[in-house]
């Protein structure tokens, strides 16, 4: 018989992270949609982005630390049950007639805590199973199935809930997170790291001070997380304010919100696909900056578009750049991170994401009531391109992007 290889583990994981996935897509569109369509307010859609992300920002420190302190496989378990648990107790209070926006809002922060739990033992794992020379690809092939299944959920999600109920959707979440915890524990061959295995000498903040230090002491980490850090803030009106926008400008209805996400998440599965294939450029850093820049003239590209198909194409384009953004900003510190301190370092890159773009809503969220949003996308769209242009500038963002 073949002896196992590191693919099969890889293909295990991507697996069990598909499942996963599908039902947290569905729910996430549900949620969204059930908000947008009920209040078509910025000031709610700013609330409900607030209580997925507040939490995941609050709780990355402890769970860096914890990603790596423990074992990766049981961490990502653990915490797909907890979101599974949230989603079936508000599966529940929908069924009792107890079902409310509030109610909403509260399982959107307490499932978040199991994405602050998940998110960096996921990325620190993944060069447990594939060797550094693949990274690239892996993660080029991950984000791929992964767009594809943001691609079907958003049509899933919308066919759903024109046939039942929301709670139906839940209850598809809680069935596919069990699967995908099944199949983790019991399929994925991957030794606990080192660390894992040793008897704990140092405190939780003491943990924390040596993740953040190790940052402190390697400049390059500090410049690359700083201009992600302005990106997140500046992508957060076309991240989250476009379906309100779409409402408002081309009519209240399900199958539009529906093509957004599918002309996004196509886009994405394509980009993923030409990334998988071709690898991207050389220097990961050229990568990145290519998507900002295509990023920033797609939501330049939104503000301006007349017609509801020329809004999707722009869109589509905008999915495209998304794989040539995520996976080299991951491999580049799965290859220069040590392995001890990857899930710390991955904790701060979760933390930039779960701080910056919420607050980003806070400003351009009650704004969005007050100004057109097509005047908001065009204002940071300009600046995105401001910024990308000045990355290719600088020496130390381009020299951490060189392979290692």
């Amino acid at each position: 018989m073949r002896s196992r290889t590191w693919k099969d583990d890889f293909l295990v994981f991507v697996s069990t992270q598909t499942l996963s996935l599908l039902g947290s897509s569905l729910v996430q569109y549900a949620i969204m949609w059930y908000i947008t369509l009920s209040t078509q307010s910025g000031t709610m859609m700013t609330l409900s982005i607030v209580c997925g992300f507040v939490p995941t920002f609050l709780l990355s420190p402890f769970a860096g630390v914890w990603a790596d302190r423990y074992d990766r496989k049981w961490l990502i378990a653990i915490a797909d049950g907890m979101i599974a648990l949230v989603t079936l107790l508000t599966a529940l209070l929908f069924l009792a007639g107890k079902g409310s926006i509030w109610i909403l809002l509260g399982a959107q922060a307490l499932r978040s805590v199991g994405a602050a739990i998940q998110g960096p033992a996921v990325g620190a794992i993944l060069p447990q199973i594939v060797p550094k020379e693949s990274l690239m690809r892996a993660n080029g092939i991950n984000g791929t199935i992964q767009s594809t299944i943001m691609l079907v959920s958003p049509m899933l999600s919308g066919a759903l809930l024109g046939l039942a109920s929301i709670q139906a959707i839940f209850f598809i979440d809680v069935a596919t997170a069990a699967l995908a915890i099944a199949a983790l524990l019991g399929l994925l061959k991957v030794p606990p790291h080192p660390r894992a295995l040793e008897r704990q000498k140092t405190g939780y903040f003491a943990d924390m001070a040596l993740g953040l230090r190790y940052i402190r002491l390697h400049p390059y980490l500090l410049g690359f997380f700083a201009w992600l850090g302005i990106l997140y803030f500046l992508v957060s009106p076309a991240a989250f304010l476009t379906p309100l926008q779409a409402t408002r400008s081309f009519g209240a209805a399900v199958w539009r919100l529906t093509a957004i996400e599918v002309a996004f998440s196509g886009g994405m599965m394509a980009g993923g696909i030409l990334l998988s294939a071709w690898g991207g450029f050389r220097n990961r850093m050229h990568s990145l900056v290519a998507s900002s820049l295509v990023m920033a003239a797609c939501t330049v590209g939104l503000s301006l578009a007349p017609w509801f198909w020329l809004y999707l194409g722009f869109m589509a384009v905008f999915g495209v750049s998304m794989p040539f953004f995520n996976a080299p900003a991951s491999v580049m510190l799965q290859e220069r991170v040590e392995a001890e301190y990857l899930g710390r370092v991955f904790s701060v890159l979760t933390m930039l994401s779960t701080s910056l773009m919420p607050l980003g809503m806070l400003l351009f969220g009650p704004l969005a009531d007050l100004v057109r949003i097509e005047w908001i996308l065009l204002g940071t769209g300009a600046v995105m391109l401001l910024q990308g242009l000045m990355a290719l500038g600088n020496k130390s963002l381009l020299e951490m992007g060189q392979p290692v």
